[in-house]
């Protein structure tokens, strides 16, 4: 036979305990979202991830495993990836913030990364794919070859659980190569239109 607990014990019983109300704390944050000057009064508290999504709509920034653990949630931030779960949105102030949308020019026209996904097939569910697209940007934008291993270590924030990887990594070494190639072919026209450029910025003063 089971005890019947009465109400008037345990968690049941009556509590004296009042439960208190916090006001919300706002603050102004000044940034720039995808080349945009913007500014919002923000909950202190609030994540990067939310300020995004919840007043810019900017829903590539995906809520996942909101740890910093599978990089769902990764920007942009003065060009370096992080993880914006993990990035308080008053932290922004002063930041310069970009998305995947920001990634699409006027015309329409997709990145090379974005475009090296879809010769890839390196997308499934798409749930992660723009964290992984914003962090290829910032190893994109470095013009420098990297072995699969290396890779891997760069890309071991992100977490995908339908591709097994191989065509991201194939993604990323396309859209690298692209980034290469036309850094050399800028160079060579710079050459061409001035012979005497060595590459050398005459605004810098030795």
């Amino acid at each position: 036979m089971k005890t019947k607990h009465s109400r008037e014990y345990g968690p049941f019983a009556p509590q004296r305990i009042k439960l208190s109300y916090q006001k919300p704390n706002y603050k102004r944050v000044k940034c720039t979202i995808n080349g945009i000057p913007v500014e919002k009064m923000v909950d202190v508290r609030a994540s990067l991830t939310d300020f995004l999504r919840n007043d810019f709509g900017l829903t590539s920034v995906k809520k996942g495993c909101e740890v910093g653990e599978c990089g769902a949630c990764s920007v942009l931030i003065d060009g370096e990836s992080v993880d914006s779960c993990l990035y308080l949105a008053i932290w922004a102030e002063g930041k310069d913030i970009w998305t995947t949308e920001g990634l699409v020019a006027d015309d329409g026209s997709i990145s090379i990364i974005q475009q090296a996904f879809i010769d890839q097939a390196a997308v499934q569910c798409g749930f992660c794919t723009p964290g992984f697209i914003v962090t290829a940007t910032e190893i994109v934008a470095r013009g420098k070859r990297y072995d699969r291993s290396e890779l891997r270590r760069l890309l071991a924030g992100n977490m995908c659980r339908c591709t097994g990887y191989e065509n991201i990594l194939r993604a990323v070494e396309e859209a690298i190569e692209i980034e290469i190639k036309g850094r050399a072919e800028d160079y060579e026209t710079d050459l061409a239109v001035d012979p005497d450029n060595t590459g050398h910025d005459p605004m810098i003063k030795d």
